[in-house]
């Protein structure tokens, strides 16, 4: 735990595998899980390195990418930075949110904070700062995530009111809203390139709970669904590619089940369930072959897909089985 140790386990707990727990856990069981660390669920979970990684219990935590910064965002309706190199306060807070913030997101270029909450206001922040540049409040508009379009000017976000939209940070307006689905929209993620965006939707009984693949240029052109959970789907995010070709998407859901998707075809590659982990609320991919799955009973544990039994790494199709465990 180190520096974070003191202020920071209040909202966030940095966690790291230790080296008898993770060989423990190879034996006994094909799922490695961390030491316990929080004391109810985990809530998110995002990576700060290959081999560290953050997650929050009722917050809601954003790493940049290549640096020490961690975000949190709080039910107290704050909006916190820290610095792993900076001791164990906060180094900014973010003060301006009338309601829980759900989404945080940072610039390509780690200049600005982007944070969305379910007062219906997005707000743009100046991180070195601290002040917000930019807020615009849009009725109904409860947000429950956000995330940065790479190398892009454009924010996206999901809401309540079931929509996606698409924000230009220069303006801070929204560009597009895509047609409404039919259930709550509750994660979004972007691929690197840009070109594809991900939305994940509330549910029960199979009814919505599935994940819906759009293309970015071409606003609110839905490309593809993935279906197949059986309550609400709450994360969605793409896998980093392991070969030319081979374009993934992952899912986790209510229904205690995490499922690998063929992102062009929706076919789906392999389905894990973690028997008694509850809703699977996180996830956060660390390479090709793993990803982090935070649970509300379980902890966290560490995915690996098998790529030697995944999909054909030359210019064939992409439909066999994954071995996830």
């Amino acid at each position: 735990m180190g520096k974070l140790q003191s202020k920071f386990r209040k909202r966030s707990q940095l966690y790291r595998a230790s080296q008898k727990g993770a060989a423990e856990n190879v034996n006994d069981s094909q799922i490695l899980q961390y030491e316990l660390a929080h004391q109810g669920s985990i809530n998110t979970v995002t990576n700060l390195s290959p081999d560290l990684c953050v997650s929050g219990g009722s917050d809601q935590v954003q790493c940049y990418s290549g640096s020490t910064w961690i975000f949190s965002a709080s039910r107290d309706k704050s909006v916190l930075m820290w610095d792993l190199d900076q001791g164990d306060e906060p180094i900014q807070e973010f003060c301006g949110h009338e309601l829980v913030v759900n989404g945080l997101a940072v610039s390509p270029e780690g200049r600005k904070l982007c944070s969305g909450s379910r007062d219906n206001w997005m707000c743009l922040w100046d991180i070195e700062s601290g002040q917000c540049e930019h807020r615009l409040n849009i009725s109904r508009n409860l947000v429950t995530h956000v995330c940065w379009v790479p190398r892009s000017s454009s924010v996206v976000q999901s809401s309540e009111d079931k929509t996606i939209r698409v924000w230009d940070s220069r303006s801070w307006q929204v560009t597009n809203t895509f047609p409404a689905k039919q259930y709550i929209q509750t994660h979004c993620d972007v691929c690197p390139n840009g070109n594809y965006l991900v939305s994940s939707s509330n549910g029960f009984a199979g009814q919505g709970c599935e994940a819906t693949l759009w293309d970015l240029r071409q606003p609110g052109c839905k490309v593809v669904e993935y279906r197949g959970h059986v309550e609400t789907t709450a994360c969605c995010v793409f896998l980093p590619t392991a070969h030319p070709g081979v374009s993934r998407v992952a899912t986790s859901s209510h229904d205690g089940s995490l499922r690998i998707w063929d992102q062009n075809t929706a076919a789906c590659l392999g389905t894990l369930t973690l028997d008694g982990a509850g809703p699977l609320v996180s996830l956060a991919p660390s390479d090709p072959s793993s990803l982090l799955c935070a649970s509300f009973n379980a902890g966290l544990h560490v995915i690996q897909v098998d790529e030697g039994s995944g999909a054909d790494p030359g210019p064939g199709p992409t439909g066999s089985a994954l071995d996830i465990k």
